[in-house]
């Protein structure tokens, strides 16, 4: 056998790429790239589920870290929505508002009002508590209130000292005095017209006693219909005076509400809220009103400013898209709950926590509400919660604000129950091929929730159009951090070593995040060599500096080969025995290791066996390949009499699993 068939030359180990295939002297030549290289898949997809407004086509993002899908993802959105911008169509998201329920105060209402109306409307509704407030103020401190005050008062006094004057007549006839104190009516009897005292009445006789309590009877009867009289005029002069506050209170509120009203006459919600607002103002119109200078909280309402007497007139711009000009684009790096879903917040009162409307704070979901969520999956299932949230979202097409500890069972102060919040959103979801699968297999919702996969691609065809790519990519990179330019050497180098990264020469690597890190790295060596632009030996030196910071496990096996610990023999030729070379993956890093492969034959029917499978040792990638050669040498040799063969095979030196296809080859 011609051996000399089966070698490959060394030259041809790696495509070398020409620097005078190209037309410029250097990046600084070229103009930066914008587009992603060869991903055109994955853009499509994109696209796609970008495009269609329907339940469940969200989108999961799959690729390889370093992909540049996270980029393309952000870059293709800003560019839809930048599309949709010139074309007039882009759909301006709303601002949503919580303010006080005056049927339930632990459900605040939410509010959805156009963009930039949130502000507005909290701010017209501190004027007009203020306005509220001074005009109150001025129309209870007028002299018209206070005399129409004062006749109320004077004419239930009238009516009053009246029936008290005829009740004293009356208890005077029969010989009692009668006497009105805060605590009540009370009957004195009379002896040489003056009361009686204790010590007097007691020395009366039985009988003088009992005449006394006989003649008291019926005037205490009197006396009592006299106090349900009473009772009544200060109800009837309550409530006058009550009229009187509510009709200084609507004649004052009259104009400030109606303006607010006409303002926001054409939202939904807002008039009915604002309905309310003025019945409560005139409801509680003593709040309002000041004595001293400090205002008069109603019952219910704590002192010492602990909590808002004025609640209800403040609202809690929860998501303010003033500013926007389009659909929201939200990036959430860190997927916990809270920052999802939003959080209630608590202020400590009088030895506990308390909460009310104001205190409610917006999510990632909640602001990206009318347009766009990214997430990363990793970064979603690390957080406790975070994932069935995302679901019950996508299910329900409403996001609520709950506590995370009621999900787990804890009790919390005062739970708020705030009304949910409609949401209408595109969710993006980056993750790794593998993770997809799991999903697919083990989650029954996960095709309804996204039903558009983005596929990036880890390499890319090595063409003309690629490599002047790749170049661009180089001098985008350089402009954007500052760096120094690539000339065409360095380049080639670069596009070199893209082949290499993938083990292909027909291919380059898509994987632009390290790349990008090469590019970085052959700056600061070209720095180091005070050169004006980066060469092909600055782009050497940064990968042979990469390789030595990572490749220590390399250097001890070889010294281990070296010094004959690992036997490794490179001279001459034994029977049953060859060198294979493994290779080991320490994560950044992989290498080829030399391991001396044995197989021994002996007298005997047990046929092939691994002795790394048997020590559990392999994987099952190669039990699989020592299985089929154990068929192979049946059918060849076995189909008339039985296969009489021993054979043991073993990886020597061995203390790691064994798997692979070139460890089954």
């Amino acid at each position: 056998m011609d051996k000399d068939r089966f070698r490959v030359p060394i030259e041809d180990l790696r495509l070398r790429q020409d620097p005078a295939e190209f037309s410029f002297e250097c990046t600084e030549d070229l103009t930066p790239l914008t587009e992603l290289i060869g991903q055109d898949r994955a853009l499509r997809s994109l696209q796609f589920g970008l495009g269609i407004d329907k339940p469940g086509y969200n989108v999961f993002v799959t690729g390889l870290t370093g992909t540049g899908r996270a980029t393309a993802v952000l870059d293709y959105i800003k560019r839809t929505v930048e599309e949709q911008k010139a074309a007039g169509t882009a759909r301006l998201p709303s601002d949503w508002c919580y303010v006080h329920n005056f049927n339930d105060p632990d459900r605040p209402n939410a509010i959805p009002l156009p963009a930039g109306q949130g502000r507005l409307l909290r701010d017209h509704l501190e004027e007009l508590l203020n306005m509220v407030r001074t005009n109150l103020s001025r129309a209870f401190a007028s002299d018209e209130y206070e005399r129409q005050r004062r006749s109320i008062l004077e004419m239930g006094q009238q009516q009053a000292q009246e029936i008290m004057d005829a009740a004293q007549k009356e208890a005077e006839d029969a010989g009692f005095q009668l006497t009105f104190s805060p605590m009540g009516v009370s009957l004195v009897p009379m002896k040489d017209d003056k009361p009686m005292t204790p010590e007097e009445f007691a020395a009366l006789t039985v009988e003088e006693r009992s005449a006394v309590q006989n003649r008291q009877q019926p005037i205490s009867n009197a006396v009592s219909d006299v106090g349900r009289h009473l009772r009544v005029i200060e109800r009837e002069i309550g409530g006058k005076l009550r009229e009187l506050d509510n009709k200084v209170a609507e004649v004052v509120m009259a104009g400030p509400f109606e303006a607010i009203m006409e303002e926001f006459q054409g939202q939904q919600e807002v008039p009915q809220f604002l309905s309310e607002l003025r019945a409560f103002t005139v409801e509680n119109v003593l709040l309002f009103r000041e004595t001293d200078g400090q205002p008069q909280p109603p019952s219910g309402f704590g002192a010492g400013g602990q909590v808002d007497p004025f609640l209800a007139f403040r609202v809690n711009v929860f998501v303010d898209n003033s500013d926007a000009a389009g659909p929201p684009i939200i990036l959430e790096s860190n997927p916990g709950w809270t920052n999802l879903f939003g959080r209630i917040e608590r202020r400590a009162y009088l030895g506990t926590y308390i909460s009310d409307h104001t205190l409610l704070r917006s999510g990632s979901v909640h602001r990206a509400n009318g347009g766009y969520l990214v997430l990363n999956l990793l970064d979603v299932l690390t957080k406790p919660g975070a994932w069935d949230g995302l679901k019950r979202l996508i299910r329900t097409k409403e996001v609520r604000l709950e506590d995370p500890m009621e999900q787990y069972g804890f009790l919390t102060p005062q739970a708020l129950r705030p009304e949910p919040v409609p949401v209408d959103i595109k969710l993006l979801v980056t993750g790794d091929p593998m993770a997809y699968m799991m999903f697919t297999a083990y989650d029954e919702e996960f095709w309804e929730m996204f039903k558009v996969k983005a596929d990036f691609d880890y390499q890319i065809p090595r063409t003309k159009e690629n490599i002047h790519a790749y170049a661009g990519f180089i001098c985008a990179v350089a402009e954007r951090e500052k760096l120094r330019h690539f000339d065409r050497t360095a380049v080639a180098r670069v596009v070199e070593h893209g082949s290499r990264a993938v083990d292909d020469q027909e291919k380059m690597s898509a994987r632009f995040g390290r790349l990008r890190d090469l590019v970085v790295e052959s700056d600061y060596w070209a720095g180091q060599a005070k050169a004006d632009l980066v060469r092909a030996e600055h782009v050497e030196q940064a990968i042979n500096e990469r390789v030595y910071r990572l490749n220590l496990i390399e250097e001890r096996i070889r010294e281990a080969i070296a010094r004959g610990v690992i036997i490794v023999d490179t001279q001459g030729a034994v029977a049953g025995q060859v060198n294979g070379l493994a290779v080991l993956d320490t994560g950044e890093f992989s290498f080829g290791r030399p391991s001396r492969i044995t197989a021994r034959t002996f007298l005997g029917q047990r046929g092939v066996t691994s002795i790394d499978r048997e020590s559990q040792l392999s994987g099952k990638i190669h039990d699989k390949g020592v299985l089929t050669l154990s068929g192979y040498l049946g059918s060849t040799y076995a189909h008339d009499k039985p296969l009489s063969l021993s054979a043991s095979i073993s990886f020597e030196q061995g203390y790691e699993s064994v798997d692979g296809d070139s460890a089954s080859l």
